[in-house]
C-alpha cells in the first residue's frame, strides 16, 4: 500500500495529534464564562475548571488582554467584547438575505467608490462594537479591528449610536467615559452632548475630524432595521429598502447597526461630507429586499 494511503484523516488520529495545551486550558476558562452567561467570581471559575485560583487568574488576565474577557469593578469576571462580536457573526450567518452580508456588500461598494476604509458596527449593552471591517486598496489604510468597542464621546460611530438610543441607556456610559467627579462640569458637558445628539438626529449622520486620530476623519450613517422586520433582512418601515441617512430614522429608536467611512483629510474632506453621504445613500438604496 502506498505511504500516502496511510495518511487518512479520522477522529482517532486527530485526537493523537499535538496541540497547545495552554490554549486549550485558556479556552476552557472562557467556556465557563460563556456557559454561565453572567459575571463570576474567580473562585467559582477556578472551581469549575478544577484549577488553583492563582493559576486561573493568569489565564483570565490573558483573556482580558485580548478582549475575550473583562473584569467588573466588583472583581467579578465576564465575557468580553470579542466574544460578543463573534456571537454577532454567528447569529447572522452568511446567506444571501442576512443583514451582515448585505451590509458587507454595501461596505465593499463604498470602499471601491470612495477609496476609504469602511466598518460596520452593531450595538451591544456595553456600546457599539465593530463586527466587520473593509480595508481600501490604497497605500494609506485606517481600519479598526473587529471586536473593538467604539467610544460614545469621541468616535463618529459612538456619537451616532448615542444619538439613536434613549438617554437612560446612554448617559451612564457617557459619564463613565468622561471620568469626571465635578457634578457642575458633568451637567454642562451633558447639556452640550444633548445638543450634539439633536444635531446628529436632524442631519441623519455623525462626523468627527481628528477626534480620535490626528488627520483622520470619519462619517457614520445609521442603518435602520425596524423592530417588526425579519432579523434576516434589511428594510425600512417606509419603502422596503435599506434605510440610510433617513431623517425619520430618529423615530425608529433604538439603532442596531451603523456604517462608518474612515479616511485621511485628503481622502475624506469634511467640506464634501454632504456629497459623501449622498453617494453612500445611493449605494445603499440599490440593495432592496429580494
Amino acid at each position: 500500500m502506498p505511504a500516502s494511503e496511510n495518511l487518512t484523516d479520522n477522529p482517532t488520529s486527530n485526537k493523537n495529534q499535538g496541540g497547545v495545551q495552554s490554549l486549550e486550558i485558556g479556552l476552557s476558562v472562557l467556556d465557563v464564562l460563556i456557559n454561565h452567561n453572567e459575571p463570576m467570581m474567580l473562585k467559582d471559575i477556578a472551581q469549575n475548571v478544577q484549577m488553583h485560583p492563582a493559576k486561573c487568574h493568569r489565564y483570565l488576565v490573558s483573556l482580558i488582554r485580548k478582549n475575550y474577557a473583562r473584569q467588573l469593578s466588583d472583581g467579578r469576571y465576564g465575557i468580553g467584547v470579542r466574544v460578543n462580536a463573534l456571537a454577532a457573526l454567528g447569529q447572522t450567518g452568511f446567506n444571501q438575505n442576512n443583514i451582515l452580508e448585505r451590509l458587507t456588500h454595501i461596505a465593499n461598494e463604498i470602499k471601491d467608490t470612495l477609496h476609504c476604509g469602511v466598518q460596520i458596527a452593531k450595538w451591544f449593552s456595553e456600546g457599539p462594537i465593530i463586527i466587520q471591517s473593509v480595508e481600501p486598496d490604497s497605500p494609506i489604510s485606517i481600519i479598526t479591528r473587529i471586536g473593538s468597542r467604539m467610544p460614545l464621546t469621541t468616535s463618529a460611530t459612538g456619537q451616532l449610536f448615542a444619538s439613536y438610543h434613549p438617554d437612560a441607556v446612554i448617559e451612564p456610559l457617557v459619564k463613565a467615559e468622561w471620568r469626571i467627579e465635578d457634578k457642575a462640569v458633568i451637567a454642562e458637558k451633558w447639556q452640550h452632548f444633548n445638543q450634539m445628539q439633536a444635531k446628529i438626529r436632524t442631519q441623519g449622520y455623525a462626523t468627527v475630524t481628528g477626534d480620535m486620530l490626528m488627520g483622520i476623519n470619519a462619517i457614520t450613517i445609521p442603518v435602520i432595521v425596524p423592530q417588526s422586520a425579519n432579523t434576516a433582512a434589511i428594510q425600512s418601515a417606509s419603502n422596503d429598502k435599506l434605510s440610510v441617512n433617513n431623517q425619520s430614522s430618529a423615530d425608529n429608536l433604538p439603532l442596531e447597526y451603523a456604517i462608518t467611512i474612515i479616511g485621511t483629510t485628503e481622502q475624506l474632506p469634511m467640506s464634501e461630507q454632504h456629497n459623501v453621504v449622498e453617494q453612500i445613500l445611493a449605494i445603499a438604496q440599490r440593495y432592496q429586499i429580494a
